[in-house]
């Protein structure tokens, strides 16, 4: 066999993923986590507004992927705004460039992101393996949306979704209910959330904070003697001290531990046996409601007579979630 055709088949043998980010820290950290994982092939980096304008999303995830020596993994530009247009609040936690405000001299500039938008980039890049990809999203659904609007078909060709956003409590982290990449942008989480057909696995902002490591965790975490670690503590230490200024508000859900809310989504994409607990019903998403707008609705009673029903994550198996944090900064 040439080596071309062993290739081949040693990506076939991998779980293919898409990833769409808004990267920020969490981001970050999830996009390393699949990249240390060695039954992952990352086929692109799609970027979206969020936790920083989009221009800095895309310069976060060109860094990450340096540091980690994966540059040659594509990554595109895609929605600035959310499809209405409103400004988004509530990004503080991750500085204002989405990497704790730590620049790099030596980063790759944004001459390295392919031309293709990413939007036109997703839709290929499924039609070229339908039913193969699964699709990763960490940040407003403005690009999903898109797709999907582009091609209603784009769905059905997908093997799985894994979403982190929204909120199965009415808990907020941004509003009085509303969670940060669900509020950013309620219009493409409510299109996601009704028109995407394939299996979608939901990572939960309450979901997230239940599930929070120990901070003997992080500190043995970035202990550890590598080029990522070194990374890892110079753009999280502004996280740090945001957390530890939250801790001391009892109102606030994690208080006590460490939250990386983007990596239970990719957990979930990378290892099928992580998550132990699902809640199996119809999802929505708020759009009117004066103190509602954004928050996430589930169906738990069947109202909504919904066909395709989210698998809402609910408990997680902590020590295989631990196990791949660790390989993520090896």
């Amino acid at each position: 066999m040439s080596a071309a055709g062993c290739e081949e088949v040693e990506i076939m043998d991998k779980k293919l993923l898409l990833v769409d980010v808004d990267c920020g820290v969490d981001d970050a950290q999830a996009i390393m986590m699949a990249l240390a994982a060695p039954n992952v092939e990352i086929l692109g980096i799609t970027c979206c507004f969020g936790n920083a304008p989009l221009e800095d999303v895309c310069r976060n995830v060109l860094r990450v992927l340096q540091v980690c020596d994966r540059s040659e993994i594509p990554v595109y530009s895609g929605a600035p705004s959310s499809l209405l247009g409103s400004p988004v609040e509530g990004a503080s936690y991750h500085g204002n460039d989405g990497l704790g405000d730590s620049p790099d001299p030596n980063a790759p500039g944004l001459e390295h992101l392919q031309r293709e938008h990413a939007v036109d980039a997703m839709l290929r890049i499924v039609n070229e393996r339908v039913g193969r990809v699964s699709l990763v999203a960490t940040g407003p659904l403005t690009n999903l949306a898109l797709a999907v609007k582009l091609d209603p078909s784009f769905s059905q060709k997908i093997k799985n979704l894994f979403i982190m956003g929204g909120n199965m409590e009415s808990r907020g982290n941004t509003s009085v209910c509303g969670e940060f990449n669900f509020e950013s942008d309620p219009e493409a989480a409510y299109i996601v959330l009704n028109e995407y057909t394939c299996p979608t696995y939901i990572a939960t902002w309450e979901f997230t904070c239940r599930s929070q490591l120990p901070w003997a965790f992080v500190d043995e975490w970035m202990a550890q003697n590598s080029r990522k670690a070194t990374f890892m503590k110079r753009i999280f230490s502004h996280c740090m001290e945001f957390s530890s200024a939250c801790s001391n508000n009892p109102g606030e859900i994690f208080t006590g531990g460490f939250v990386a809310c983007d990596c239970y989504a990719m957990a979930a994409a990378i290892d099928d046996n992580i998550i132990r607990e699902v809640i199996e019903c119809g999802v929505s998403v708020e759009l009117k409601g004066e103190l509602t707008r954004g928050m996430m609705i589930m169906d738990m009673r069947d109202k909504l007579k919904k066909k395709n029903k989210a698998l809402v994550m609910n408990a997680i198996d902590l020590e295989k979630y631990k196990a791949l944090m660790m390989a993520a900064l090896k």
